[in-house]
Protein backbone atom coordinates (compact mmCIF):
# COMPACT_ATOMS: atom_id res chain seq x y z
CA UNK A 1 0.00 0.00 0.00
CA UNK A 2 2.86 2.41 0.84
CA UNK A 3 4.54 1.65 -2.48
CA UNK A 4 1.31 2.41 -4.33
CA UNK A 5 1.03 5.83 -2.64
CA UNK A 6 4.70 6.64 -3.43
CA UNK A 7 4.15 5.80 -7.13
CA UNK A 8 0.99 7.90 -7.20
CA UNK A 9 2.70 10.91 -5.57
CA UNK A 10 5.64 10.70 -7.98
CA UNK A 11 3.33 10.45 -11.00
CA UNK A 12 1.23 13.43 -9.92
CA UNK A 13 4.31 15.51 -9.13
CA UNK A 14 5.86 14.82 -12.53
CA UNK A 15 2.57 15.70 -14.27
CA UNK A 16 2.34 18.95 -12.34
CA UNK A 17 5.87 20.01 -13.32
CA UNK A 18 5.41 19.03 -16.96
CA UNK A 19 2.28 21.23 -17.17
CA UNK A 20 4.22 24.17 -15.75
CA UNK A 21 6.99 23.66 -18.30
CA UNK A 22 4.48 23.88 -21.17
CA UNK A 23 3.11 27.12 -19.74
CA UNK A 24 6.64 28.58 -19.70
CA UNK A 25 7.30 27.89 -23.38
CA UNK A 26 7.53 31.06 -25.49
CA UNK A 27 6.93 31.35 -29.25
CA UNK A 28 10.03 32.05 -31.33
CA UNK A 29 8.71 35.18 -33.15
CA UNK A 30 5.63 36.77 -31.55
CA UNK A 31 5.61 39.79 -33.94
CA UNK A 32 5.10 37.71 -37.08
CA UNK A 33 1.49 36.55 -36.35
CA UNK A 34 0.42 40.10 -35.42
CA UNK A 35 1.18 41.52 -38.87
CA UNK A 36 -1.28 39.34 -40.87
CA UNK A 37 -4.01 39.94 -38.27
CA UNK A 38 -4.23 43.66 -39.11
CA UNK A 39 -5.22 43.17 -42.79
CA UNK A 40 -7.79 40.59 -41.70
CA UNK A 41 -9.49 43.29 -39.63
CA UNK A 42 -9.58 45.61 -42.64
CA UNK A 43 -11.20 42.90 -44.75
CA UNK A 44 -13.94 42.43 -42.18
CA UNK A 45 -14.54 46.20 -42.14
CA UNK A 46 -14.83 46.22 -45.94
CA UNK A 47 -17.43 43.50 -45.74
CA UNK A 48 -19.78 45.67 -43.69
CA UNK A 49 -22.37 47.00 -46.09
CA UNK A 50 -24.87 49.56 -44.85
CA UNK A 51 -28.05 50.72 -46.50
CA UNK A 52 -30.04 53.92 -46.40
CA UNK A 53 -33.27 55.09 -47.98
CA UNK A 54 -33.96 58.77 -48.28
CA UNK A 55 -34.27 61.89 -50.38
CA UNK A 56 -31.45 63.22 -52.54
CA UNK A 57 -30.55 66.72 -51.33
CA UNK A 58 -27.55 67.40 -53.60
CA UNK A 59 -25.88 65.84 -56.64
CA UNK A 60 -22.48 66.59 -58.19
CA UNK A 61 -22.06 64.30 -61.22
CA UNK A 62 -18.57 65.59 -62.13
CA UNK A 63 -17.19 64.98 -58.63
CA UNK A 64 -19.19 61.77 -58.26
CA UNK A 65 -20.74 62.81 -54.95
CA UNK A 66 -24.27 63.10 -53.66
CA UNK A 67 -26.07 63.60 -50.37
CA UNK A 68 -29.05 61.64 -49.09
CA UNK A 69 -31.23 62.87 -46.25
CA UNK A 70 -32.44 59.92 -44.19
CA UNK A 71 -34.79 60.56 -41.27
CA UNK A 72 -32.73 62.97 -39.15
CA UNK A 73 -29.29 63.08 -40.77
CA UNK A 74 -27.57 63.84 -44.08
CA UNK A 75 -25.21 61.22 -45.48
CA UNK A 76 -22.53 62.33 -47.95
CA UNK A 77 -21.78 59.53 -50.41
CA UNK A 78 -19.18 58.98 -53.13
CA UNK A 79 -19.83 57.06 -56.36
CA UNK A 80 -16.64 55.42 -57.59
CA UNK A 81 -17.78 52.59 -59.86
CA UNK A 82 -19.11 53.00 -63.41
CA UNK A 83 -22.55 51.67 -62.50
CA UNK A 84 -23.02 54.03 -59.55
CA UNK A 85 -21.78 57.00 -61.60
CA UNK A 86 -24.26 56.08 -64.35
CA UNK A 87 -27.06 55.95 -61.79
CA UNK A 88 -25.86 59.27 -60.38
CA UNK A 89 -26.33 60.95 -63.77
CA UNK A 90 -30.04 60.03 -63.67
CA UNK A 91 -30.62 61.40 -60.16
CA UNK A 92 -32.19 64.77 -59.40
CA UNK A 93 -32.55 66.66 -56.16
CA UNK A 94 -35.73 65.49 -54.45
CA UNK A 95 -35.61 61.91 -55.79
CA UNK A 96 -36.11 59.07 -53.33
CA UNK A 97 -33.27 56.52 -53.45
CA UNK A 98 -32.13 53.35 -51.78
CA UNK A 99 -28.34 53.23 -51.44
CA UNK A 100 -26.04 50.43 -50.33
CA UNK A 101 -22.65 51.71 -49.20
CA UNK A 102 -19.49 50.77 -47.36
CA UNK A 103 -17.36 52.98 -45.18
CA UNK A 104 -13.70 53.19 -46.15
CA UNK A 105 -11.16 55.71 -44.87
CA UNK A 106 -13.92 57.88 -43.43
CA UNK A 107 -15.81 58.09 -46.75
CA UNK A 108 -19.15 56.51 -47.54
CA UNK A 109 -18.67 54.75 -50.88
CA UNK A 110 -21.89 53.86 -52.68
CA UNK A 111 -21.96 50.34 -54.11
CA UNK A 112 -25.48 50.56 -55.54
CA UNK A 113 -28.01 53.35 -56.07
CA UNK A 114 -31.63 52.58 -56.87
CA UNK A 115 -34.30 55.20 -57.42
CA UNK A 116 -37.62 54.56 -55.69
CA UNK A 117 -41.00 56.01 -56.40
CA UNK A 118 -42.35 58.33 -53.73
CA UNK A 119 -45.43 56.17 -53.16
CA UNK A 120 -43.29 53.08 -52.51
CA UNK A 121 -41.11 54.98 -50.05
CA UNK A 122 -44.17 56.41 -48.33
CA UNK A 123 -45.69 52.94 -48.03
CA UNK A 124 -42.51 51.56 -46.48
CA UNK A 125 -42.50 54.43 -43.98
CA UNK A 126 -46.15 53.76 -43.12
CA UNK A 127 -45.54 50.05 -42.63
CA UNK A 128 -42.65 50.75 -40.27
CA UNK A 129 -44.87 53.20 -38.38
CA UNK A 130 -47.61 50.57 -38.14
CA UNK A 131 -45.12 48.01 -36.88
CA UNK A 132 -43.99 50.56 -34.30
CA UNK A 133 -47.62 51.13 -33.27
CA UNK A 134 -48.17 47.39 -32.95
CA UNK A 135 -45.15 46.97 -30.71
CA UNK A 136 -46.26 49.89 -28.56
CA UNK A 137 -49.70 48.31 -28.12
CA UNK A 138 -48.10 45.00 -27.22
CA UNK A 139 -45.87 46.61 -24.63
CA UNK A 140 -48.80 48.54 -23.15
CA UNK A 141 -50.78 45.33 -22.52
CA UNK A 142 -48.02 43.75 -20.45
Amino acid sequence: MKNMIKVLVIALTSLAFSGVSFAQAKPATPATPATPAAPAMEKSEKAKTNGVTGEVTSVDVKAGTFTVKAKDKDINLVADSKSTKAALEKLKVGDMVRVSYTEKDGKMIASSVKAESRSKAAKSDKTTERKGDMTEKKTDTK
